[in-house]
């Protein structure tokens, strides 16, 4: 019984630790989680080794995600981007507050364009600042009842390096292109902050605006398609994913699944 209450009172105290704005107090709490998933199995075994092998379970559990669903994923080599209506309210809230803070800055709505494939959808509301050669985009991403949203700035320059800042706090499911050099930057809560982190970046890189690419708004989508493909036949090459049973189609390797089951692990380290 004893046992029981000390499972019971180092896990009601690491959730306590969990609600914390502290990003210290949280790891403290998540490592809190992990000493009693170690406890709970060492007294039950009186076995060091067991309580270790318990606590190291918890990052077991993306492969349950990576073999069930994943695994059987389907998806399309050529990302066709197309026109839509933006997402109501109850699908999105926070859509017309972002445009709203965007547009503050100076930048001027392009298009709102998005795709469907296997149960997931994207949905892209496009910006271009002419001024500072910028593209900001809103992407809401909804998958199997879950969906997220998250900001990303692009510079391009000549010689075909593209310069993203993107608040998103996950790793890319996939290498990023050799061409494209991402910035993450989770930490900015609103779009100044991520604009603010962006030029600071293209300041460092001694990067001015008559520097970088003068696009066509109107040919933002396009440049997103021919991105992507760049960065699906990368992953090719790198043997992460390869076609799929249907023409025009691609699947994650097991060398894939590794790959995005080491990118899982440093989310839960990073976010824990």
């Amino acid at each position: 019984m004893t046992n029981l209450l000390i499972v019971a009172g180092v896990l009601v105290l690491s959730f306590a630790l969990r609600t914390s704005h502290l990003r210290v107090i949280r790891k403290a709490g998540a490592l809190g989680v992990l000493g009693a998933t170690f406890l709970a199995f060492y007294f039950f075994t009186d076995s060091v080794a067991i309580g270790v092998v318990g606590g190291l379970l918890w990052f077991l559990l993306p492969w349950v995600e990576l073999l069930t669903r994943i695994r059987r994923l389907r998806l399309p080599i050529g990302k066709v981007l197309e026109r839509e209506a933006p997402p109501g309210h109850t699908r999105f809230p926070e859509l017309t507050e972002l445009t709203d803070e965007i547009e503050a800055e100076g930048f001027e709505y392009a298009a709102d364009t998005g795709w469907d494939w296997d149960g997931m959808h994207q949905f892209y509301r496009l910006f271009y600042h002419a001024a500072s050669r910028e593209q900001a985009a809103i992407c809401l991403t909804e998958q199997d009842g879950m969906s997220w949203a998250a900001l990303t700035l692009t510079s391009r320059h000549p010689r075909g390096t593209t310069y993203r800042t993107s608040n998103l706090p996950f790793s890319s499911p996939m290498k990023t292109a050799p061409e494209v050099s991402l910035r993450q930057a989770p930490d900015c809560d609103s779009f100044a902050a991520l604009l603010e982190e962006h030029r600071y970046w293209m300041n460092g890189l001694a990067l001015e605006p008559e520097d970088l690419v003068a696009e066509d708004p109107e040919q933002l989508a396009g440049l997103i398609e021919q991105e992507t493909g760049r960065q699906i036949k990368h992953n090719l090459e790198s043997g992460l994913i390869k076609p799929g049973e249907t023409a025009g189609t691609f699947r994650y390797s097991w060398r894939g699944l590794v790959y995005l089951y080491c990118q899982l692990v440093k989310d839960m380290v990073r976010m824990s």
